[in-house]
């Protein structure tokens, strides 16, 4: 074997398959991590059960003589425990994985899965994101607000640990038939609610291509930060005629509480923040991502929606005969 890989919250699916596509691409042994056992099938990959606010995370990193770290544990809410538990998890536990790497000599290469949202969504946002725009609003509260801070305390590592190599993958929203996701719950709506006067520019991310680069990260060096994202642009209302799912414009003023409420009432759940990216959308630029990582994503944002779509339930309109 030629390393050793730790990934964080493989409880979540979308990391049990991370998990298991870097056991299978590399000549190494991975180890996962979270507090509870991951539902999906881990493969070879290893579970230990550890909770990543803790110090034992250290004791996890010296046992298991891991030399690369692939930081996955950050998600926009939690099933169990309400907001205070996803800071918790999302700033505290990266706080506490961090300070692991800096003590284990071992260590030599960090991988940070973050999101796209540490760019906020605000009306005064560039028509396109590069890696060096900074947010111009939406990340003072939430997960944006939590991505932040954990690319700050990643910074700050790297600066301590200059001979470790640090990958940062600011990732679009993932969107897939097989296992939840953000975007992907709001979808599942019979009705989906939008902001009057708004349709938001959505850009999307294909599991496959998020698990490639996620997989390349862990198995070779790729300093620096990096937009992960398909090709091209939906706008939210195409999304939803290609469902075939009516629409029902809500006044901006308050369209996230209103928000809340409808999904809530309609038996889903809805990530705190969301509204923001309903209403101004978020679209990445990934030259970086070709040109400087070596990937170029093989699905576009169309291509992953109507792939999601082929076995999302059919909307309202489908069923009444309209068509798009």
């Amino acid at each position: 074997m030629s390393g050793v890989v730790l990934v964080t919250g493989a409880a979540t699916p979308g990391v049990a398959h991370a998990a298991r596509r870097i056991a299978e691409a590399g000549d190494v042994r991975v180890v996962a991590v979270d507090t509870t056992l991951p539902t999906d099938d881990l493969g070879s990959v290893k579970f230990v059960r550890a909770d990543i606010r803790t110090p034992v995370i250290s004791k996890v990193l010296a046992v298991e003589d891991i030399d690369t770290v692939v930081h996955m544990d950050l998600a926009p809410m939690r099933s169990r425990g309400g907001g205070s538990a996803t800071k918790e998890i999302n700033v505290i536990g990266t706080m506490q994985v961090l300070a692991a790497c800096q003590r284990a000599e071992a260590v030599r290469r960090v991988v940070l899965a973050s999101s796209a949202a540490v760019y906020g969504a605000s009306p005064r946002d560039p028509a396109v994101f590069t890696e060096s725009a900074t947010a111009r609003g939406g990340t003072k509260s939430g997960f944006a607000k939590d991505i932040v801070e954990v690319e700050g305390y990643t910074r700050g590592f790297a600066r301590r640990r200059p001979d470790v190599s640090v990958t940062t993958l600011r990732m679009a929203q993932w969107l897939s038939p097989h296992f939840t996701t953000v975007l992907g719950t709001y979808f599942s709506n019979p009705v989906l609610p939008v902001p009057m006067g708004f349709d938001a520019r959505l850009q999307l991310l294909h599991p496959d291509d998020a698990l490639e680069v996620i997989s390349r990260a862990a198995l070779e060096d790729h300093p620096g930060t990096f937009n992960v994202a398909g090709d091209g642009v939906l706008m939210l209302t195409q999304a939803a005629r290609m469902l075939g799912k009516p629409t029902l414009p809500i006044p901006p003023l308050g369209f996230g509480s209103v928000l809340r409420q409808m999904v809530h009432f309609m038996g889903s759940d809805v990530s705190p923040g969301v509204h923001r990216l309903l209403t101004y959308g978020r679209v990445l630029d990934t030259t970086a991502l070709r040109e400087i990582f070596g990937y170029s994503p093989r699905h576009t944002t169309r291509e992953t929606f109507e792939w999601y779509a082929e076995s999302a339930r059919p909307g309202l309109l489908h069923a009444w005969g309209i068509t798009r």
